[in-house]
């Protein structure tokens, strides 16, 4: 799915019950995260870890909403391993995981890969990782194959960027950046604005080509 696509609505059951997506969402952000099957060891240390962080999800006022191929019966007894084998998730598992054996839905949000796309019997989930916004759009996607754990610390640090920028749309986050350290002016925003915009500063790096377009201030 490209960035900026409106997440389609959809019905689906879940190990906390059926949802629909647009209702469960709300109007919060929401990390929807998909995997080739249950019982897999990369994916239960990703649903594992991803649950042991529920807390900070919540703090930014994310929702969390697993995606499995694999039938409901099947990932309760999942959750059991998960829970058995990540021993520091607090409680009860927080966050649901979607039932979609049929693969209906994971074509509907384009997580099948390119090579078995037309083999119903082979076709595979990819780790597709979906941030969508509280206007139910793509805000940041991250397609990982099989064979390549996700970061948690990523996750959460994308989140925070999505998170700053949208509130202050005159600003990106450079790389690597963490919150707390400075971010980056737009190019587009005019030397005359930056005083009434930042009055924490501006810094500007020189260039060789002379151009003033390297302006970072203090993160917001």
């Amino acid at each position: 799915m490209r960035l900026g696509a409106t997440i389609p609505n959809f019905s689906a059951n879940t190990t906390k019950g059926p949802i629909k997506f647009y209702e469960w969402q709300g109007d919060s952000w929401c990390v929807l995260f998909s995997h080739p099957a249950d019982f897999t060891p990369v994916c239960t240390t990703e649903l594992g870890r991803i649950a042991v962080h529920d807390h900070e999800f919540k703090k930014r006022g994310v929702k969390v909403l697993a995606h499995s191929c694999d039938k409901l019966k099947s990932h309760s007894d999942w959750v059991a391993d998960i829970k058995s084998y990540c021993l520091d998730i607090p409680g009860e598992f927080p966050y649901p995981i979607i039932a979609d054996d049929t693969r209906e839905l994971a074509v509907k949000l384009d997580m099948i890969d390119e090579e078995n796309k037309n083999n119903e019997d082979e076709a595979m989930t990819v780790r597709a990782l979906y941030i969508i916004g509280p206007d139910h759009k793509l805000k940041l996607s991250m397609l990982y194959p099989a064979s390549t754990g996700r970061n948690v610390d990523e996750i959460l640090r994308v989140i925070d960027s999505l998170q700053i920028t949208s509130k202050l749309k005159v600003i990106a986050t450079p790389a690597n950046w963490t919150p707390g350290t400075k971010v980056m002016i737009l190019p587009h925003v005019k030397d005359e604005e930056l005083t009434k915009l930042f009055p924490k500063g501006v810094d500007r790096v020189s260039m060789p080509s002379g151009k003033s377009y390297v302006r970072t201030t203090e993160d917001y």
